[in-house]
């Protein structure tokens, strides 16, 4: 029976050995946590930013009442007489309904060209009867119908001038487009248009 007795150079050979291996593996581990860290923030930045979302965006105004629909009472507030009644036939000729034609009830001075007055469910309606007169003040008060004063005062002159749509201007020498006949003619091309993407709010 024999027995190998291994020198001391064998076994510091083999001990190197394993510790390069194992120096080896560290360096690979190290170089793989490397790569897919490297990797990892290249697809994070290739990504295209989330798209932002838009705000909701504010309802559009509503449109301000027609002259039909509002209800005005002509109230003088001064010393001239028949101001109130000419004024009323003037809204009239305006298509406002007019309900009541009379010295102020309030008997109050005004001073200004006129007051508006009005109720919570009227205010709308007084935005358009403030604008007839230049200067007039709005007065809210406590009645619960959409009614609204027109009280006029002291330096009150006339109602402001109705806005009339604007003409198209046309160039005096510019010739009109010649008839086209339907064989002539091609249908235009339409697009659809565009449909906003905006959630709804």
């Amino acid at each position: 029976m024999s027995y190998i007795v291994e020198s001391g150079a064998s076994t510091s050979r083999r001990s190197r050995r394993r510790r390069a291996v194992i120096t080896l593996l560290l360096v690979a581990l190290m170089l793989f946590f490397a790569f897919w860290y490297a990797y990892s923030y290249y697809r994070a930045s290739g990504r295209p930013a989330a798209a932002t979302v838009p705000a909701c965006t504010a309802a559009p105004a509503a449109a301000a009442p027609k002259p039909a629909n509002i209800t005005v009472n002509v109230y003088n507030a001064t010393d001239r007489n028949g101001l109130a009644a000419g004024t009323a036939t003037q809204l009239r000729a305006r298509g406002f309904v007019v309900a009541t034609v009379a010295n102020d009830p309030l008997q109050r001075t005004v001073k200004g060209a006129a007051e508006v007055r009005y109720g919570a469910s009227g205010a709308a309606k007084a935005k358009v009867v403030l604008a007839l007169v230049k200067g007039s003040k709005g007065v809210k008060d406590a009645r619960t119908d959409a009614s609204v004063d027109l009280v006029l005062g002291e330096r009150f002159t006339a109602l402001a001038k109705p806005v009339a749509p604007k003409p198209v201007a046309t160039k005096p020498g510019a010739a009109k487009p010649a008839a086209t006949t339907p064989a002539a003619t091609k249908p235009a091309a339409t697009t659809p248009a565009a449909v906003p993407s905006t959630p709804a709010c």
